[in-house]
């Protein structure tokens, strides 16, 4: 089943680029620049390079008006504008582990899967085979922060 993968929209971060650092925590984020390996970031769907700045913010990723509501910390490389989407689990997706978490419509999860992100598309097209499934979360499982969002194509 095709399916599409797709990082943030830069236009609800877009306002945080180039403020100060003191306005960026009464915003609740802080300015990171990259100095290794293990930043994710959201909106190109790549690991950022060393020397690069990120934001850290929390960013709510399940707005439904339900039990599953949730929000938690994501990195976005300050002064990113294009959004990333294709038919394919980016590399940064497919260097982790996974947890790929199935919703309704209405935004309750019907169902959830843990999987190497490399091996992930089989779980994908299982949980968006189920009818009542509208979308997936996919998650960084070990630190369990969202990476993406996953729709039948």
């Amino acid at each position: 089943m095709p399916f599409t993968v797709s990082g943030l929209s830069p236009e609800p971060f877009v306002p945080l680029y180039g403020l100060g650092d003191e306005e960026l925590r009464r915003r609740r984020a802080r300015r990171v620049t990259v100095d290794g390996p293990g930043y994710p970031e959201r909106i190109e769907m790549r690991d950022a390079e060393p020397g690069e700045t990120l934001l850290l913010v929390n960013f709510e990723h399940q707005d439904a008006d339900t039990p599953y509501r949730s929000s938690h910390a994501i990195y976005v490389r300050e002064g990113a504008t294009e959004r990333w989407s294709s038919g394919h689990v980016p590399a940064v997706m497919r260097r982790r582990l996974l947890s790929l978490r199935a919703f309704s419509e209405a935004g309750d999860m019907i169902d959830a899967d843990v999987v190497e992100g490399a091996e992930a598309e089989p779980v994908i097209e299982r949980l968006l085979a189920e009818p009542a499934v509208a979308y997936i979360h996919a998650h960084y499982a070990k630190p369990g922060c969202y990476a993406a969002r996953i729709d039948r194509a």
